[in-house]
């Protein structure tokens, strides 16, 4: 068995991760409208009559703006924290909002989806795991490092959403004010190529199909050389650089070796 990703758009103009099987699928965040995600599920041959619930990482913008017209038009859960939802002021129906706590696993038909606490400057801000048919697939963004939580469950995925927002030299030699340099690098904002790439080079699991490399800033990073950074460490992953103006093409992610060697997109028309 197996389980199907993509990410549908991933950085600051939004970001929107999908994990499913034939049957059901999640959504970790929702940062695009509602036509645009709906455009680019149907060029992958996804429909949303698989999407059963929407999960929240935290409030900012870019993870939610789309969520209350998804929620409301295909009468989805959104699971999300009290904090989050207080800090996000997102509008949904009372009936439509469902609490998760980190380390109690979700179950959303075989999808089972543990959140676990992240450093961030957001309200209550959670990275996840989802796990069915013995594959673990892990959503690691908007970090401000590395943590031993990260770390654990990094080892255990047979394929991971991974952050490298910024280049370090592209970040102290840019446009920004000091005091945002100071918040993307500061331990609550977000994780440089380089610690992505240390945590990659150290712990990644040899069953690692595919690692899909995310929310890379516009101005401090270039995708050129993310992938030319990681790819001499990639020893049978898959690298794939996620793009903040469309989607990635669809990965099947095995636990079965063989499978998983392969790497192929998969266009599924039984969706």
């Amino acid at each position: 068995m197996s389980l199907f990703i993509t990410s549908l758009n991933s950085g600051s103009n939004g970001n929107c991760y999908y994990i499913g099987n034939q049957e059901e699928a999640i959504l970790v965040d929702v940062g695009i409208s509602c036509r645009e995600i709906e455009r680019r599920m149907q060029r992958l041959g996804l429909s949303m009559r698989t999407v059963k619930a929407i999960f929240v990482s935290h409030e900012h913008s870019d993870h939610i703006s789309g969520i209350p017209v998804l929620a409301r038009k295909y009468q989805l859960p959104v699971y999300i924290t009290a904090d989050t939802h207080h800090h996000g002021g997102l509008s949904l129906a009372p009936e439509r909002v469902h609490a998760f706590t980190a380390h109690t696993p979700v179950q959303v038909g075989a999808l089972s989806i543990t959140a676990f606490p992240k450093h961030h400057d957001a309200a209550d801000p959670h990275s996840f795991i989802v796990r069915a048919h013995n594959v673990t697939i892990g959503i690691f963004t908007d970090i401000g490092q590395c943590c031993d939580q990260l770390t654990h469950h990094f080892k255990l995925c047979h394929a991971a959403f991974l952050e490298a927002n910024y280049d370090e030299d592209m970040l102290l030699k840019g446009r920004y004010p000091w005091m945002l340099k100071n918040r993307i690098r500061g331990g609550k904002g977000h994780l440089s190529n380089a610690q992505a790439l240390a945590l990659f080079r150290d712990h990644r699991p040899p069953f690692m199909s595919h690692l899909l490399l995310a929310h890379l800033s516009k101005d401090n990073n270039d995708p050129a050389l993310v992938e030319d950074l990681f790819r001499p460490h990639a020893r049978g992953t898959e690298i794939i650089v996620a793009s903040r103006y469309a989607e990635t093409a669809l990965y099947h992610i095995s636990a079965d070796p063989d499978a998983a060697r392969e790497g192929r997109r998969m266009q599924l028309s039984l969706f």
